[in-house]
């Protein structure tokens, strides 16, 4: 039986992150999306809803003020990037409590307390968690209304054009409506480097660098202005 599961954050972006994370999980259906308390009060009274991932600090009504106002709450997770409303979150007997920036293996935790609360045996568990790590250097991409499992590897760079990004592979190009920031969050930080706020790229497929620009598969990319330290450091860890 899946998990009925509920997000709500006002940030467009926060709602991305865990959506896109939540694919991963068999057990997970995401029943609905919305971007603030009032709406998702009206969501839990129409709909049957066993977990909640909920920011606590939004406009109308907190994320807090929501869960005291249910008789019967769902299970949550509070997200925020306020570390100060942690008490709060579990003096509401919440499942976990996460802050944002949200890292992916520490919401590998997190579903690890869900799926057990919700009745998984520790060998399905362990199960899971094992699938997951075999998908960590993948990323799923939706392109042409389909999800596309894209090798991490494979990837030169990423670039944003206004709410689509385009992922430039050595041997194709793709095109998929998606934020930059989402991706840069999703991209394991050893291997790709934010160069620009429209450019991210594999360390490792750059062929020459120089004060403003990196070049890989014969093109020059720039180095925006506030990103210098952080592509001198990736260099420098890599030992480029």
């Amino acid at each position: 039986m899946k998990i009925k599961t509920l997000i709500v954050d006002d940030e467009p972006h926060a709602l991305e992150v865990i959506e896109n994370y939540l694919q991963h999980f068999s057990d997970i259906e995401l029943v609905a999306k919305c971007p603030d308390g009032i709406k998702a009060f009206q969501i839990l009274q129409q709909k049957s809803i066993d977990l909640v991932f909920l920011d606590i600090k939004m406009p109308g009504l907190n994320g807090t003020d929501l869960i005291k106002s249910l008789k019967s709450p769902p299970k949550v997770i509070f997200t925020t990037a306020y570390s100060e409303y942690a008490v709060d979150g579990f003096e509401l007997n919440a499942i976990d409590y996460l802050l944002k920036p949200i890292p992916f293996d520490r919401f590998l935790k997190s579903m690890d307390k869900v799926l057990a609360h919700f009745g998984n045996n520790k060998q399905i568990v362990l199960s899971e968690k094992q699938s997951l790590a075999n998908t960590e250097k993948f990323l799923y991409l939706k392109v042409d209304r389909k999800m596309m499992k894209i090798n991490v590897n494979e990837i030169c760079w990423i670039e944003s054009i206004k709410d689509y990004v385009k992922v430039v592979l050595s041997d194709r190009v793709l095109i998929s409506k998606q934020k930059i920031g989402l991706l840069e969050e999703l991209l394991p930080e050893e291997q790709f480097c934010r160069i620009h706020r429209s450019f991210i790229i594999s360390i490792a497929k750059v062929e020459s660098y120089y004060a403003y620009a990196v070049e890989i598969l014969g093109r020059e990319l720039p180095i925006g202005r506030n990103y210098k330290q952080n592509v001198q450091k990736s260099f420098r860890d890599t030992q480029y």
